[in-house]
Order: structure tokens, then sequence, then C-alpha cells
């Protein structure tokens, strides 16, 4: 059978450029098919309306919906309106672990999730974002989440919900991720030299603390000449998490170890660490 599965992107994380990509990274799969529905850059009602109504209308096996702030009225309502179509959400979100009673909220409810707690929102000031800062940004940050091995776990997570439902399941049936993405998760078996993995381990603690330098620059500093530099510095802080990415990667490279687990067609995933190889 082939799995359908939704992308519902609400506004913008890191995390949302590539869901769907991550699935299906050679575009060849022919057990699952994917259809993404954005609100674009904001997080209006009416955006995210017209969001929801396109998926319940193409009918997914499963949901993920990707946002930042996945405890906000908007991408809380759209996931509920999902789950009252029948159709089983996972929410993919930013740091919200420091939202207690929502998050405690959202582990005791039905819906799955993966909480990425490097993806940090942007320094966010017109004085210093403009869209090539953003784009730089955001291409740091994907490269923190994809060479630290936080990508490789999100893939699987949401394969694993694919297996399910090409095994029969559906519905409530299905066992989705609860998942919060820290350095240690990110990590685990993604590294074979050690200090290739505490490189990556120190620029995904970069990353994550990255959020609360920019919540400063954003929402608590009012004078421009001081917030600034704040949101510039965690900017440079995202850009050096990238740069001990690289060194990560190049360690890897030099002892030929690099773990690599593309899909096949059938969508299952094989793995190889030699270059010179084939994955089986």
């Amino acid at each position: 059978m082939v799995v359908k599965v939704g992308i519902a992107k609400l506004g913008n994380i890191a995390s949302g450029v590539m869901a769907e990509l991550l699935l299906d990274e050679r575009a060849d799969r022919e057990d699952m098919q994917t259809f993404m529905a954005t609100s674009g850059t904001k997080l209006q009602p009416e955006d995210i309306d017209r969001v929801v109504t396109n998926m319940k209308a193409w009918g997914p096996d499963f949901c993920v919906v990707v946002s930042p702030n996945g405890v906000l009225p908007g991408p809380t309502g759209a996931r509920e309106e999902l789950a009252k179509a029948g159709i089983p959400v996972v929410v993919i979100t930013d740091d919200i672990t420091t939202k207690k009673e929502q998050f405690d909220a959202l582990k005791a409810s039905s819906f799955g999730y993966i909480i990425m707690k490097a993806d940090a929102m942007i320094g966010a000031r017109r004085e210093f974002l403009d869209p090539v800062e953003m784009a730089d940004y955001n291409g740091n940050l994907v490269k923190v989440l994809a060479l630290t091995g936080a990508f490789t776990k999100l893939q699987v997570e949401l394969d694993k919900v694919i297996d399910q439902v090409k095994a029969g399941k559906k519905g409530a049936d299905l066992v989705l991720p609860k998942v919060v993405m820290t350095s240690d998760k990110a990590v685990d078996g993604a590294f074979n030299n050690p200090y290739a993995m505490a490189k990556a381990r120190a620029a995904y603690e970069i990353a994550q603390s990255v959020a609360g330098v920019n919540v400063k620059g954003c929402f608590m500093t009012k004078e421009w000449e001081k917030y600034i530099p704040i949101v510039c510095s965690a900017h440079e802080m995202m850009r050096q998490a990238a740069v001990l990415c690289d060194e990560a990667r190049e360690l890897e490279k030099g002892a030929d170890c690099i773990i690599r687990s593309p899909h096949k067609k059938d969508g299952v995933i094989v793995t190889k660490t030699k270059l010179i190889s084939k994955p089986e």
C-alpha cells in the first residue's frame, strides 16, 4: 500500500524546511507519498484554516503539524481540528518544555510529538534581521540539526509510524512518537569517533541556548542600541555551532566511518559506513 503522509507547516522552524524531504531523500519511494500545506510565514487564523481545510480534503493516514511554539492557540487548534476528522497527528515544534502546564497537557493527549530543543528562534529585530541574515541563520541551524543526528532521529520516528500504517494499523491504533530531542538523544548512535560526538554534542547544546539569548534580545530588551548586539551574538553562537558540526563531520570522514542510512524504494532503511561500499 501507499501511505499518505500530510505535512501541515504553520509559520517556520528549521525542522519544517526538511520534514518531508527527510522521508524521501531521492524522491523515489514507492511506499509513501507526501502532501504539504503551509500557512506561509504567519500564524493567522485564516491562514491556518486554509491549511487544515486542504489537509482534511487530501485525507492523509497521519499528519505532521510543524510550527514554532506548538502550544499557541493556532497550532493547537489545527491539530485538534485534524483529530476531529480522524487524522492522527504528530506535532513537531521547538522547545516548549519550559511551558509546563501546556506541555503536560500535550504529553497527556493522544497526539504524538517531537520537541526539537535546538530548533531555536531567530533574532527577529528589524535593525538586524534582513532576508540574507534570515537565510544564513536557518542554513546554519539546518546544518546543526542534520549533522548532530537530530534530523535522523526525527526521520526514524516518522518512519516508524509509516511502517505501522503499512502493517495495517490506522487511527487510534497507531503508536505515535513522544520524544524530546535533547543533545544526548540527538547524538546517540550517530558517530563512531568519540571526539566527533563530543563536538556535535557541544554544537547541539550551543544551539539550544540560542533561543534564550534571542528571547532576551527580542522581548526583554527595549533599547535598540542594546538589543542589536544581543541578537547578533545569538546568530554568532549558531554559526559557531555549525562550525563544530563541520569539524565533527570531517573527523568522521577522516576515519571513513560516516554512518549513511538511505531509504530503498520500498521504504526499508539500509546502512553503510565505508564510503566505497554498498548499503545493506
